[in-house]
This record gives structure tokens, sequence and C-alpha cells, in this order.
């Protein structure tokens, strides 16, 4: 949780009881449904949450904004955002239904009034969306082909609508056919941490 406060000392103490809370939900749900490695859940600020925070350092979403979250797993990078930004509404998505449920339980547990939850595939999302957020596996002009149709004309927020996604290792390829639009944030310029070394923030207006 001092990772949190290092980077955002802000924090109201609703916010700070939210994150404090979700070591024990994730340990405890993981023990009986693996949506986190479990190599890695005591990594889970940094490498989960912080990591989804990394997307509140590029941008600050309007009260009223929506946002989908896209291939949520067990509720990243939607759920840490839907705590950070209260006012905002966000809506998230996953075509494993298990997975889906961690995530529900989760923002249960902790009274998170500002999140929704679809188990559905990226395909079968119909609305419409400020922006969609990622943390993405799948090859960036895939993910654009799918969620165009789910970027909303209507602009609140000072960058254009589109899609957030955080990313790892070299893009050059990926972003080839977006280069002049694609914006690459290294999430090193913000983050000390050595997992950031290589981890970046990726927004392509989709306009």
């Amino acid at each position: 949780m001092e990772f949190i406060l290092k980077y955002f000392p802000h924090l109201t103490e609703e916010q700070r009881s939210q994150f404090t809370a979700l070591y024990d939900l994730y340990l405890d749900w993981n023990a009986k449904i693996n949506v986190i490695s479990r190599k890695d859940i005591e990594n889970l600020y940094i490498h989960h949450v912080l990591h989804s925070l990394g997307i509140a350092k590029i941008i600050d979403f309007k009260p009223r904004t929506t946002v989908m979250d896209l291939g949520t797993g067990g509720g990243f990078p939607g759920i840490p955002l839907a705590i950070f930004f209260p006012e905002v509404q966000f809506h998230l998505v996953d075509s494993i239904g298990k997975k889906v449920r961690v995530a529900m339980e989760v923002a249960n547990a902790i009274e998170l009034k500002n999140v929704t939850f679809s188990h559905a595939r990226a395909q079968e999302e119909k609305n419409q969306f400020d922006f969609v957020v990622s943390r993405a596996v799948m090859p960036l002009s895939e993910l654009i082909s799918i969620v165009k149709k789910n970027i909303s004309k209507k602009q609140k927020n000072a960058l254009p609508n589109g899609l957030i996604c955080l990313k790892g290792g070299e893009l050059q390829n990926e972003t080839v056919l977006f280069k002049n639009k694609t914006i690459i944030y290294n999430l090193s310029d913000y983050f000390e941490e050595d997992f950031f070394e290589t981890k970046k923030v990726v927004y392509v207006p989709l306009v």
C-alpha cells in the first residue's frame, strides 16, 4: 500500500481504505479462482494496482466520463481506476465468467458504486463509452478493430476519446499503422520501481 501512497498521496480516507482492502480480498479469492499468478499475489500493489493507476498519470478523467475495461480479468485496470476516479463510470467486461465474478465480489466488498460488469466477448459489447482501457494482450490493431464501435463521438476530456492500454516491451511494429496518432508514455517516467522499466501506456484517439 505504501507504493500507492508514494505516488498518489492525496487520497481520501475512503480511497485509502478501499485500496488497503484489496490485498486480503484478492488473496482470498485467488485461492479459490486463480486470477493472478500465485507467485505474483505478493506483488499485487506494484504489478497490478499501481500498474493500473499508470493510466491516471496520463489522463485525469472528468466526472461523468464513461470507461469500458475490456478483458478486465479479476478487475484490472478497472477496479483501481474506479477507486481513484469515484465520479467516473466504469464497465468491466471479460469473456471468462469466473473472473468477472471475482471482480464483482471485490467491488461489492469495498462498496464501489461506480462499476458495472458484463460476462461477454468484446465483439458482443454494443454500448458506447468515452474511453476503452485494457491491459492488452492482443495486438493493438486487433484491439482497435474491436473497440472502434464502442467509442462515443461526444467529447468531455482533454484527450479525445479513444483507446488507452497498458502494454510492455517493444511496440514499434504494433504501432506502425497508427504512428501518426499513437502516443506512448513510458511508465518509468512516473514510477521508479524496476517493474516499470519496460511498461508503457499506449493512447490512440479513435474519433
